[in-house]
């Protein structure tokens, strides 16, 4: 559906930086001093939050990922720092303010809900000469990023005259410019790529009250033409994302969320993808269809959360709305996805299949019919030459691939190079191995990675050499 498993945009985040500190509890009674509960402490952690966790979000979906913003000089900014160095993210362009409290935002949750959050921050402006520092580092290092990315939290780094100088920097490198935007007036992000607000901030900023299509499409054509966006859209929760097509007419992208645990960070989530998508050269429609998917599965967790690329796809997959392209995985994206599918039984089997037939069609299917998950181990373009000749394959990896994902017996697709597949199956360790009856009584490459193997009968007369026979007596 999306094609972005081997894609790596490189992404600049500025914005807020922060830390969500959690507080995890239960409550047994109501204090004796007030009617309220009494929280008994069990856990707490620290998460990246606000643009940090935008950043965190776009490394786990597979971008290179920088990140500017300031933080204090305290043990929560180092707490930051540390971390999001760990996470591999770039922190060269972070600057520390020593008279500025890094912002921590700490929850108490009890039974999984949210009873109580506290501040603490300072949302003063910074200083100017900091702002002018931010725009010629940018200056210098914007060939390096296809995106840029504003998150503003409104707690004082992104400035009316930062975010405009920001945005005309942007537009005149012809680069993304995305903004998740907070106040009451859009005016300092005007000329962005495309904002994020949510339907009641939209309502805000636009003074339209949404109650229908038709009011939605006025508040859009609102935002697009004051602010002069080259895209409009508003994030509706639910109801999935809203947007003008070229033509200034609505379309709505729905949602696909299934369980809702926790909104926390789902902006930065939406946010996130909408800049890894269209960075990765998808089109507006699929972006917002990649950022209803990433949102649907970080709702599904508790706290600021973050989602993968594999998480996505198997999320996709799980409801039956992944194409042939998603099925196509590398390694590591399809390791990822099989975390989740602990419960199901997976098989593999391993092959060339240059040119697919009945042969083929049928053997998949008795595969598929011995578990829940079948995964087909392709050799590469590299590795059929060894097998089989100069002349081979007729038809390359990437076609075979996706033939081959085509079929519904098939789950997922990993090519690897080797002239076998032993190590991919050391790391799958699946369930059971298949390979055809004509491997009866010799060894299997694998076998000791699985806990049974099993030989498929062939159909017989069937096979890629006697069609290229056929094919050359013609």
């Amino acid at each position: 559906m999306f094609g972005l498993d081997n894609k790596t945009p490189r992404i600049l985040v500025i914005g807020d930086l922060m830390i969500d500190h959690y507080v995890w509890g239960k409550c047994e009674r109501i204090s004796p001093e007030a009617p309220v509960q009494i929280a008994e402490v069990k856990d707490e952690s620290n998460r990246l939050g606000g643009a940090c966790n935008v950043a965190n979000n776009l490394f786990s979906l597979g971008a290179a990922v920088s990140l500017c913003g300031v933080i204090g000089d305290d043990d929560t900014g180092r707490w930051l720092v540390k971390n999001l160095d760990l996470r591999g993210i770039d922190i060269s362009n972070i600057f520390i303010l020593p008279n500025r409290p890094t912002t921590k935002k700490t929850r108490v949750i009890v039974s999984n809900q949210q009873v109580l959050r506290v501040d603490r921050e300072d949302k003063t402006e910074i200083p100017e000469n900091i702002s002018s520092e931010i725009i010629e580092m940018i200056e210098n290092k914007i060939s390096n990023f296809e995106c840029i990315i504003l998150s503003d939290y409104n707690k004082g780094v992104l400035n009316e005259a930062l975010t405009q100088r920001l945005i005309k920097l942007a537009r005149s490198e012809n680069k993304l410019i995305l903004c998740d935007p907070k106040g009451k007036d859009y005016q300092k992000y005007a000329g962005a790529t495309l904002l994020t607000p949510n339907k009641n901030e939209a309502q805000i900023a636009t003074k339209i009250d949404i109650v229908d299509d038709k009011s939605l499409t006025v508040a859009l054509k609102f935002l697009k033409d004051k602010y002069k966006l080259k895209i409009s859209l508003i994030t509706l929760s639910e109801d999935g994302i809203a947007l003008l097509d070229k033509n200034d007419k609505l379309i709505k992208i729905p949602t696909i969320a299934k369980e809702v645990y926790d909104v926390t960070g789902a902006g930065d989530t939406v946010i996130a993808a909408l800049g890894f998508a269209l960075s990765g050269e998808l089109d507006i429609y699929k972006a917002c269809e990649f950022a209803n998917a990433a949102a649907a599965v970080v709702v599904g967790k508790v706290g600021s959360a973050t989602v993968s690329y594999a998480e996505i796809v198997q999320y996709m997959h799980s409801r039956n709305q992944s194409d042939c392209n998603d099925k196509i995985l590398s390694k590591s994206s399809l390791l990822t996805i099989l975390q989740s599918l602990k419960n199901k039984k997976i098989i593999f089997t391993n092959g060339c299949f240059d040119i697919l037939h009945k042969g083929h069609i049928f053997y998949l299917q008795k595969a598929k019919n011995l578990g829940d998950i079948l995964i087909v181990g392709l050799n590469s373009d590299a590795s059929v030459k060894k097998l089989k000749g100069e002349k081979r394959p007729i038809n390359s990896q990437d076609d075979r691939a996706f033939v081959l994902a085509g079929l519904e017996s098939v789950d997922f697709v990993v090519i690897f190079d080797e002239d076998t597949p032993e190590e991919l199956i050391a790391s799958i360790r699946p369930d059971v191995l298949v390979k055809g009856k004509d491997y009866e009584g010799k060894e299997v490459a694998g076998t000791k990675y699985a806990k049974e193997l099993k030989l498929v009968d062939f159909v017989d007369g069937r096979s890629t050499t006697s069609i290229l026979k056929k094919v050359k007596s013609l």
